[in-house]
């Protein structure tokens, strides 16, 4: 199992010595949570703090963009040291044209299907990603619980990829844990974003172990 702790769980005031946990864990990537305000009801932060912390972090990162209209802030995420942009299908309106352009800028391409939005509606782009990241909770918020029907999305996802030769990871984002991830896991599910689970434990290290081992 991949792990990709999210930085929105992180110490605002003092982000170095969580960035260097990352640094010296057994994680995959760095999750980075941007939200607008409007996509989702709340703000976080924007490209000043990911290409700060891009200088830092040693963990490729994995850059989750709420926002309407993600096309226009591709070449901005690409030069702020984005790994893998990822955008919401609700939020697009010519996704394919979007994924073409993210590659363009040299990143992974990743989409994101909120909790409501069908596996189906990926059946024509399936090919083309090279992530796709299921939403367990509605987005805005951290801390909300794990919505179990996210774990039959995961199995049909799964069969999606199979049946088409997709060579795209499916990541899930909201309530994981040691129980749900093991839950995850063994629907078919590849990557776990993880944030309080992570950043709120006294040992960080072994709860991105524990998640590892699954």
């Amino acid at each position: 199992m991949k792990v990709s702790p999210s930085l929105l769980a992180a110490n605002f005031a003092n982000l170095l010595p969580d960035i260097e946990m990352i640094n010296s864990s057994d994680a995959d990537y760095l999750h980075m949570d941007v939200m607008d305000g409007v996509f989702v009801p709340n703000i976080s932060f924007g490209f000043p703090v990911i290409k700060s912390v891009a200088k830092l972090c040693k963990k490729p990162l994995d850059v989750h963009l709420m926002v309407v209209e993600p096309e226009k802030w591709i070449s901005a995420v690409a030069d702020a040291g984005g790994y893998l942009m990822n955008v919401h299908f609700e939020a697009c309106r010519h996704l394919h044209s979007t994924i073409q352009l993210i590659h363009k800028a040299g990143m992974k391409a990743g989409v994101t299907l909120n909790p409501s939005t069908p596996v189906s509606m990926l059946v024509d782009i399936i090919a083309d990603v090279d992530l796709v990241l299921l939403m367990s909770v509605n987005p805005g918020f951290g801390g909300q619980p794990f919505i179990t029907n996210t774990l039959k999305k995961v199995r049909e996802l799964r069969a999606l990829i199979d049946m088409s030769g997709s060579k795209a990871l499916i990541e899930i984002d909201g309530g994981v844990n040691e129980k749900t991830g093991k839950d995850l896991s063994e629907a078919g599910a590849d990557v776990l974003v993880a944030g309080s689970y992570v950043f709120g434990a006294d040992d960080p290290h072994s709860r991105i172990s524990i998640l590892k081992s699954l």
